[in-house]
């Protein structure tokens, strides 16, 4: 039986602003938009160019990341590029708006391409894992791509994050073909995207409330339970001071190591579905470039 592992509250991290978003350290600050968070890498005042936007949120939240933006950037301020940890629909929601309107580039992993070009769509969700009502609902969300081909730019294969100096990515695959988190060692500081979260993803309880608790990926849409446990493994490995995932609240300091300790430790016994399309038959890739679902 998939089981969570409980976090102690004071572990959450992060100061809230007015408008909701919460600063890190004095230069990472996120903000949830409903069920996801995205992430803003740049000092206060910053302004145009001065900052970079990690992930896009889901579909309506445009005014919201721009609102958020300003606020802590300034007015009109765009940033010098948008990172995606992966292209799922609740990460890209307002990617193709916010890019054009930015004139900013999009950088993202090589396997991720294709679902950001416009030319594959993931695997489909498998709606019998989780047990919650948003696992249920999730044959509805869009597989369809984004296409921002003309601004689109792969990640470099040294593990640098040109607009970001100082953070490497590492490439965290399960969830996706080309998931990747942000790691800055200068700090201790991880941007996990949704290589594992901080709330049961699968239900809206959970979601609404936000209960402290460290989870594997998203079960409805990770197409690969081996590769996810080897990219929590690794992360664990990194021992974070701070870390904000792609749902949940951020969480810092020694209980949130010690929650992704157990989790990495056990990984198969409290992430891993005991049934579920992809739990026997991961997706494979076809061509090298794109997955398809068995």
């Amino acid at each position: 039986m998939v089981q969570q592992v409980s976090v102690d509250p004071e572990a959450q991290a992060g100061k809230a602003a007015e408008d909701g978003t919460r600063t890190l350290a004095g230069d990472l600050a996120y903000r949830r938009l409903m069920m996801v968070n995205v992430v803003f890498v740049g000092t206060s005042g910053a302004g145009d160019r001065g900052w970079v936007l990690v992930d896009a949120g889901i579909p309506g939240t445009k005014g919201l990341i721009q609102g958020a933006a300003e606020a802590r950037f300034g007015p009109g301020a765009r940033p010098a590029a948008i990172v995606l940890t992966h292209g799922h629909f609740d990460h890209v929601g307002v990617l193709e708006d916010l890019a054009a309107e930015w004139d900013a580039p999009v950088y993202a992993h090589a396997l991720e391409r294709p679902y950001l070009d416009g030319s594959a769509a993931y695997p489909r969700p498998d709606p019998n894992v989780g047990g919650g009502a948003l696992a249920l609902l999730s044959p509805f969300y869009p597989t369809k791509p984004v296409d921002v081909a003309s601004r689109l730019v792969t990640l470099p294969e040294d593990g640098t994050v040109p607009p970001m100096p100082g953070w490497r990515w590492n490439h965290t695959p399960g969830h996706s073909p080309g998931h990747v988190s942000l790691w800055r060692p200068g700090d201790r500081s991880l941007i996990a995207g949704d290589a594992f979260v901080t709330t049961a993803q699968e239900s809206i309880y959970a979601v609404a409330v936000q209960e402290l608790e460290i989870h594997g990926p998203p079960m409805y849409l990770t197409i690969d339970w081996p590769a996810a446990a080897a990219s929590v493994r690794s992360l664990a490995a990194l021992q974070p001071e701070r870390v904000v995932t792609g749902h949940g609240r951020a969480l810092e300091g020694a209980e949130m190591r010690r929650g992704l300790d157990v989790l990495a430790r056990d990984f198969e016994t409290v992430a891993v579905p005991r049934h579920g399309r992809y739990v026997d038959h991961p997706a494979t890739a076809g061509d090298g470039s794109a997955y398809r679902a068995p």
